[in-house]
């Protein structure tokens, strides 16, 4: 569970760094950027998977990563919709 953790922790982050930057800078074209910042969750997460070199749980580890991902996305889709509304 820890080797889990360790690699799905870091991929939340960039997608909620991603989010918050998108907020920041580019909130009026924010249906552009979000689905990039998602693209580049999927980058890191391979990198990630890659660097581990460990077959045992791999697609539940992706699959914890880039669900996370995906949520943090739809969240920040739904409160940028409502901010700029």
């Amino acid at each position: 569970m820890a080797w889990s953790l360790r690699s799905v922790i870091p991929v939340w982050l960039v997608a909620l760094a991603g989010a918050v930057a998108v907020g920041v800078f580019a909130a009026s074209a924010s249906l552009t950027w979000l689905p990039i910042v998602l693209a580049g969750s999927v980058l890191v997460t391979m990198a990630i998977q890659l660097a581990l070199q460990r077959k045992e749980g791999l697609v539940t580890r992706m699959m914890a990563s880039l669900g996370g991902a995906l949520v943090i996305c739809a969240l920040a889709s739904g409160i940028l919709a409502l901010l700029r509304t």
